[in-house]
This record gives C-alpha cells, sequence and structure tokens, in this order.
C-alpha cells in the first residue's frame, strides 16, 4: 500500500511538473497596443478616434479620388491582410483600410457589441469622420458580411461591391459542414475562453491561419507573428469569444434588393465558407458575377494579390 502511495504521489508530482512547464510555455499574457504599435503601425498607418476608440487605419493614394476603395477584413485579421491589393491599386486610386472593433490595433469597443449591425454603424462612422461619401466597398469574410450589409443599409453610397469568401448564411445551411479553424473552435467553448486569456500556443494560431489557405506552405513565421500579435492585443481575446457568440447570419432578404455591379470572389480550397455560399451570393444578387480560384482558400485576396486583384483591376476598369 505505502509503495502504491508513493507511486502514485510520483506520478502526480511528474503530472503537475509537466503541467507546469507546459503552461510557462504557452503563456502568453495580453500585449499592449503600444508595444504592438512600432512593428505593426508603421508609416502610413494612423489612428482615428470613434466612439472612444483609437482606430488603426491607412489611408493611401490621391485624395481627389471620387469613389474612394474600402477594404474590410475578417475576424480575427487585420488591414494588413490586404496589403497586396493596397499596394496594387493605391497607384490609381484612394485605398481606405482599418482594423474593426475587437480586433487588431483597434482592439475592443466599450459597448462589447460586435455584430454585423453594430460594424455597418462603424463603418458608416469611420468613412463620415473621413468625409468619404460613395465609396466601393470590399470585404472578405465577416468583412464581406459587414460590406453587404453596408450596401443594404446605404445602398446610394455604395457604388460598387466586391465580395470575398463573405459570410451571411446560416453555416448549417451548408451541405458541406464548414471547418473552423482550431483557435475558432476554441473561442466557441465558454469553459476555455478563460484560460485562453493567458494561455497561447503558437501552434494553435499556426494551425488556424494554415487552414484558411489552400495551400499551407504559404504561410510563413512573419504572418504567423502578425496573427499571433493581433490575437494578443490587450482585449481581443474576450472580444472574439463575444463575436462567436453574436454568430455570423445576416438579413440576407436584403441582398435581392441590392443593383450596384457585384462582384463575387471565392476560393475553391475554402474549408471555412464552402463555394456553395459563394452560388448563393451570385443568385441572390441580381447581375452579380462570381470568379472562383481553384486552388486558393478562404483568404484569396490575402494567399494571392496579385492574381485576384487583377480581376477587381478589370472590373474597376483600371
Amino acid at each position: 500500500m505505502k509503495l502504491f502511495l508513493r507511486s502514485f504521489l510520483f506520478f502526480l508530482a511528474a503530472v503537475l511538473v509537466l503541467g507546469g512547464v507546459a503552461v510557462v510555455a504557452t503563456w502568453a499574457p495580453d500585449k499592449p497596443v503600444d508595444e504592438l504599435k512600432p512593428r505593426w503601425a508603421k508609416p502610413p498607418s494612423q489612428f482615428i478616434a470613434i466612439d472612444g476608440m483609437q482606430v488603426h487605419l491607412r489611408d493611401e493614394g490621391p485624395r481627389d479620388d471620387s469613389l474612394p476603395i474600402v477594404l474590410i477584413h475578417g475576424t480575427s485579421a487585420s488591414l494588413h491582410t490586404w496589403e497586396g491589393w493596397a499596394v496594387a491599386l493605391r497607384g490609381q486610386r484612394r485605398v481606405i483600410r482599418f482594423d474593426l472593433p475587437g480586433f487588431a490595433l483597434t482592439g475592443p469597443n466599450r459597448q462589447n457589441d460586435y455584430s454585423p449591425e453594430a460594424y455597418v454603424r462603424f463603418v458608416t462612422a469611420v468613412l463620415d469622420q473621413l468625409g468619404v461619401q460613395r465609396f466601393v466597398l470590399a470585404g472578405n469574410s465577416l468583412g464581406g458580411q459587414v460590406a453587404w450589409a453596408t450596401a443594404v443599409a446605404a445602398p446610394q453610397r455604395v457604388a460598387r461591391l466586391v465580395l470575398v469568401d463573405a459570410s451571411g448564411y446560416p453555416p448549417e445551411s451548408a451541405s458541406v459542414p464548414p471547418s473552423l479553424p482550431l483557435g475558432f473552435r476554441i473561442a466557441r467553448m465558454p469553459a476555455l475562453r478563460v484560460l485562453t486569456r493567458y494561455i497561447l500556443p503558437r501552434s494553435v494560431v499556426e494551425k488556424s491561419v494554415r487552414n484558411v489557405y489552400g495551400d499551407p506552405s504559404k504561410v510563413t513565421p512573419e504572418l504567423v507573428d502578425l496573427y499571433m500579435d493581433m490575437t494578443l492585443r490587450a482585449g481581443n481575446r474576450q472580444a472574439l469569444g463575444r463575436r462567436m457568440d453574436q454568430g455570423y447570419a445576416g438579413n440576407v432578404a436584403g441582398l435581392k434588393a441590392l443593383a450596384m455591379p457585384t462582384l463575387i470572389l471565392w476560393g475553391g480550397q475554402d474549408r471555412l465558407i464552402p463555394l456553395e455560399f459563394g452560388k448563393r451570393f451570385a443568385r441572390d444578387i441580381r447581375g452579380s458575377e462570381l470568379v472562383v480560384f481553384d486552388d486558393l482558400g478562404h483568404v484569396p485576396h490575402e494567399e494571392d494579390p496579385a492574381r485576384t486583384v487583377a480581376v477587381v483591376k478589370r472590373f474597376l476598369g483600371l
């Protein structure tokens, strides 16, 4: 009996030691935004005050452009996801992109509201402050849903619409269930949220990013650094849990009223939002054009900016 007890205590001590080592190895507390700015908010980044937030924004290209191009990122991404498109477009067009509330350097909002409706109000508030009344609006994933919801709410302001693997239809209505990135699955589990406020294995972030690429070999260490730091920005992990609670289904009935020229881009290897949804958007938005990139994933604009922006330039007549 004594031998058994000693063995059990030894085993328990070993488990505790190994568990402690694992916690130390993956310990990742929040990072203050000022700590992240030197690397991720270099010029032409700026911060503007919107509803109590300091919104991270980049506004590039000719100021006399009558129809600026506005780019909206998806869940857990940042304005950096559009870098390739911005480089290709800013020589001819004014390009505006910003970090949505709850994500990247902008961080949480005071209301703890990350619903599509709140994002529509936020987008229009940013553009009002910049003095932009009409614009071309493009968005990816959640950003795509925000883009089309903005077009439904204020069609007089949206001259053209570009949806890139956009969300909005109920995920459960897909014939093929979506494959959520590991980080998103964890964020949907309330029991794990408290733990993930302090622990974030880099491998979880890397697997999540690789999951949204058609070719995971394109995911570089620097790209993982970016997504890791944007997740660690103070308050963002709690905001992600709230964002997941609020769901991704929108009022898709409004899509049938849209009349502006619309381009729909989709990655054929998207495991998060299947191509089936891209085809639904094409059916629901009259006169829209669907272009599929068979080898790309959920973020085709980031995975292959040159090939995808070429289609956008054609759509814009550039």
